[in-house]
């Protein structure tokens, strides 16, 4: 059964940071890029970052581009999401998902399946 469990979400003050880890099951990881999308209530999913299948190549929105580093270990059947620098505006539910078949950028369309998603609030 396949599976994407999201972990290490909590809060945390502006400036401070986080680190989201992501455990896939189920399928073979290395076959698939992999994305993060965060969502807050009564506005759109909004992609924040993606990865390659072999971790090559990289993609993150304008809003998070600096701050954010995404990376994956396959042979762990991990994914990760490092947030420095976080803002109030970074507030929302983060999701780790799978791409069907490629990265759209840092867009949050073309996944096919995704976690439960883990809180992250920054507040002072």
């Amino acid at each position: 059964q396949l599976q994407l469990v999201e972990s290490g979400g909590g809060l945390v003050q502006p400036g401070g940071s986080l680190r989201l880890s992501c455990s896939a099951s189920g399928f073979t990881l290395r076959n698939y890029p992999m994305g993060w999308f965060r969502q807050t209530p009564g506005k759109e999913r909004e992609g924040v970052s993606c990865i390659s299948s072999n971790g090559g190549r990289t993609y993150y929105a304008t809003s998070v581009k600096g701050r954010f580093t995404i990376s994956r270990d396959n042979a762990k059947n991990m994914v990760y999401l490092q947030m420095n620098s976080l803002k109030p505006e970074d507030t929302a539910v983060y999701f780790c998902a799978r791409a069907a078949s490629f990265c759209r950028g840092a867009e949050a369309t073309g996944y096919d399946y995704w976690g439960q998603g883990t809180q992250v609030t920054v507040s002072s």
